[in-house]
């Protein structure tokens, strides 16, 4: 994973929203596209973008894809950023 990758797919609110949702469970594309108003080539750019920073992982099961927090990322991004926390905090 590089700190690139997923400062760029956080920098968006779609994405957050995406991230937000999948706090719940894993969900199709289909699923979170119905959340939205935009077409589902756009959803699959905002996906893909979030699977390239390893922020989710896919699983496909017949004719669905499903989508999943990548749980680890998050912890090694909270592990880096807690360097910066000072002994009195």
């Amino acid at each position: 994973m590089g700190f690139q990758e997923t400062f760029k797919a956080l920098s968006d609110p779609v994405r957050r929203e995406i991230l937000e949702m999948l706090k719940s469970g894993r969900m199709s594309a289909g699923e979170i596209g119905q959340k939205f108003q935009m077409t589902g080539a756009t959803i699959s750019y905002h996906l893909s973008i979030l699977k390239k920073a390893d922020l989710v992982k896919e699983q496909k099961e017949k004719n669905f894809i499903y989508y999943e927090l990548n749980t680890s990322v998050f912890e090694e991004i909270l592990l880096w950023f807690s360097q910066f926390r000072t002994e009195n905090e």
